[in-house]
C-alpha cells in the first residue's frame, strides 16, 4: 500500500517525534542515574501524549518510570488513543 502525500508526512513526522520522546526518556534515566538535572514527570507525560510509542519503548528499553504508577497506567491509554486517531483517519482517508 502506497500512502498518500499528506499521511506520508504525517507518518514521517509520528517517527521523529517518537524517536526523541525515546531519546528523551534515555536522556533521563541516565540523568537519574548520575544525580544530575531531571526532566519533570510532567514534561515527560506531555511528550507521551504527542509520542507515546517512544515514551513506551524508552520506558521498556531504559527500564525508566517502569514503577511509577502515572505512567504505567497513561502511556497505554496514550497509545490506545493513538490507535483510534490512526484508525479514524484510515478509515477517513
Amino acid at each position: 500500500m502506497i500512502v498518500p502525500g499528506p499521511l506520508l508526512w504525517l507518518l514521517v513526522l509520528s517517527c521523529i517525534a517518537n524517536f526523541c520522546v525515546l531519546l528523551l526518556y534515555g536522556y533521563d534515566k541516565s540523568q537519574a542515574v548520575l544525580s544530575g538535572r531531571r526532566i519533570s514527570e510532567r514534561t515527560l507525560l506531555l511528550t507521551a501524549v504527542i509520542a507515546p510509542f517512544g515514551a513506551l519503548f524508552g520506558m521498556v528499553l531504559f527500564r525508566h518510570k517502569t514503577s511509577t504508577r502515572k505512567f504505567i497506567l497513561l502511556v497505554p491509554v496514550f497509545i490506545a488513543l493513538h490507535g483510534m486517531i490512526i484508525v479514524l483517519i484510515l478509515i477517513q482517508g
